[in-house]
């Protein structure tokens, strides 16, 4: 009797611990409701036209409304000041997180890039929004996320694709110039991200 305890003591555990280790998931985005796409150069759609840009080609693949909040040129620290405005104005449901190349380009530090990001998400989901968090790769030769990515996502618990910019900036098909997609790029980026959030329970 104590080793069948001892069995469904340890079957519970792998459960519980199952569940912890299970990705985050998102609200159902009613028709209704506003995702933000807020980011850089990269939600923009620098390298193509605005109608095919990541946010715009995410929108007609979902039926959902998509706000593109794309600065070209924001840092995490400057993207930080102006989130609040944009907050205020859309009232999202979800936001699209992707910022981090410009710290990389202008080797700021990883310790500010990573608490700017968290700063970020603190912020939007004192809103009222949930946030999903995407990754951009370190701009070198083979460079995929940095490890801020994740550790804000783990200690957060927000969903991350982290690997979908690092696969269209490595093909010279889908880029524009060394560090922007071109339309066929950002189509890519929309169709990857609109079956994460199927995924993650949005759609």
């Amino acid at each position: 009797m104590r080793a069948a305890g001892r069995i469904v003591a340890a079957a519970c555990l792998a459960i519980l611990l199952a569940a912890c280790e299970r990705a985050p998931t998102l609200p159902r985005i009613a028709q209704h409701d506003v995702i933000v796409a807020f980011g850089d150069s990269l939600t923009h759609g620098t390298g193509a036209s605005s109608d095919a840009a990541y946010p715009a080609v995410l929108a007609s693949l979902t039926g959902r409304t998509v706000v593109n909040a794309g600065v070209p040129g924001d840092t995490t620290a400057s993207a930080l000041e102006r989130l609040p405005g944009v907050l205020a104005e859309h009232k999202p449901r979800l936001v699209l997180l992707c910022l981090g190349g410009n710290d990389m380009l202008r080797k700021h530090p990883e310790s500010a890039t990573e608490n700017n990001l968290r700063l970020m998400v603190q912020t939007i989901r004192a809103s009222g929004a949930e946030v999903m968090l995407i990754a951009v790769p370190e701009p070198k030769l083979f460079g995929g996320a940095p490890g801020f990515y994740a550790r804000v996502a783990r200690d957060m618990r927000l969903p991350l694709e982290d690997d979908v910019f690092n696969e269209v900036l490595k093909d010279n098909r889908l880029k524009a110039d060394p560090i922007h997609a071109n339309a066929a790029g950002y189509r890519v980026v929309a169709e990857r991200l609109a079956g994460f959030l199927q995924e993650a329970g949005a759609l």
